[in-house]
């Protein structure tokens, strides 16, 4: 009885929508060729990257974007790594944009880290410029002036005119349509960038979830939820007045009015991009997304997945030996490539002088961690 109980229990602590999920590990890779509605250029960028087909979950995405299920549902897939999601949103998202040519920031990307922000925009470059979207990234790798100069487009000027500071800030444009960002330096773009606006942003893609519900990053995403936020027919805005005292210097509020560049036309719903290799179940964080009508997708059976052919092993040994050990395993693995995996930062900046402090010279090691500048880590 005590086990029904806490089966019962678990059961309870999950929200409705991921009790059912739509398993897509039975779906088939599916060859380009056969792609319904494949733009032909994103087809052609797909091919110069060496692709000929999608994996299960990129086309069960598609279908659920692209086809019958044209984004009528937030979408949230909880798939391992290595099984494609980052194409799996980029390449729908990429291929709604540029059926409407406007330059505006349309589509956000979140992700916690430097590296898989950076990881993520090289994806969108590869397919974005064929259909003429352009992709930005704000993620604290150069100074924010750069980011500025990159993100934000400048009204050309008459020379011998004078003109207004505060007409000139309100003519500024985004220059992209796809911005990949970090959260906090996301957040100093809202706060203090003149022209950068989240008014029109038609997608928001938040990926590796868990870790970015688990930390609050000053609080981006309330904000970005905030100045996006529709009414709950999801077609005209909800207008909440913005408390200078809670938000700072926020200039990004959405137009009560029709989109500019759409006149005419109401608000879009905010579509939202769920994903994450072990996507948490934890209502409390979930409800912090705000998901419209959400469909749960997942690869089924356990959250990791190992190569078929990948050999585990173990070694057990005592705490103070492992180094002792680590050398005898790289010396008899005679020179073949390896990662290996710390704790921290400062162990394995130990670890790497260790393992360069016996001078042999089929082991040559170099650390990679956070500790290092971005222009060594690439």
């Amino acid at each position: 009885m005590g086990r029904d109980k806490d089966d019962k229990t678990e059961i309870d602590s999950v929200v409705p929508w991921m009790r059912a999920p739509v398993d897509v590990s039975n779906v088939e890779n599916c060859a380009l060729d056969t792609l319904p509605c494949l733009n032909t250029k994103l087809k052609k960028a797909l091919e110069n990257m060496g692709i000929s087909s999608l994996f299960p979950v990129q086309v069960a995405v598609w279908h659920e974007t692209i086809g019958p299920g044209g984004f009528e549902r937030d979408i949230c897939v909880n798939s391992p790594t290595g099984s494609g999601k980052t194409l799996s949103y980029a390449l729908p998202i990429v291929q709604i944009l540029a059926s409407r040519p406007v330059r505006c920031l349309r589509a956000l990307v979140v992700l916690p880290t430097r590296d898989l922000a950076l990881q993520v925009k090289d994806v969108f470059d590869a397919i974005a410029p064929a259909v003429g979207l352009s992709v930005g990234s704000a993620v604290g790798q150069s100074s924010i002036a750069g980011e500025i100069a990159q993100l934000i487009k400048t009204p050309k000027l008459d020379a011998g005119i004078c003109y207004d500071p505060e007409d000139l800030s309100q003519n500024l444009e985004s220059a992209v349509d796809i911005l990949v960002a970090t959260p906090g330096r996301l957040m100093d773009h809202i706060n203090n960038t003149k022209g950068f606006t989240l008014e029109h942003l038609r997608y928001l893609v938040v990926d590796e979830t868990d870790r970015l519900l688990r930390e609050a990053y000053q609080s981006w995403l309330p904000t970005v939820l905030q100045l996006t936020q529709t009414s709950d027919d999801g077609l005209f805005p909800s207008f909440t007045p913005f408390v200078p005292s809670a938000f700072g210097s926020l200039r990004t509020v959405r137009r009560q009015s029709v989109e500019r560049g759409f006149k005419g036309k109401p608000y879009p719903r905010l579509v939202k991009m769920v994903l994450s290799a072990t996507l948490t179940q934890d209502p409390s964080k979930l409800i912090q997304l705000d998901l419209h009508h959400p469909l749960f997708m997942t690869t089924g059976g356990s959250r990791y997945r190992l190569p078929e052919k990948l050999e585990c092993l173990r070694l057990i040994c005592e705490t103070g030996m492992k180094p002792v050990y680590l050398v005898a395993l790289l010396k008899s693995w005679e020179g073949e490539k390896c990662i290996i995996f710390t704790s921290s930062v400062e162990t394995t900046r130990r670890l790497c002088k260790l393992l360069n402090f016996f001078g042999d010279p089929k082991i040559k090691a170099k650390e990679y961690s956070g500790g290092l500048n971005q222009s060594v880590r690439r």
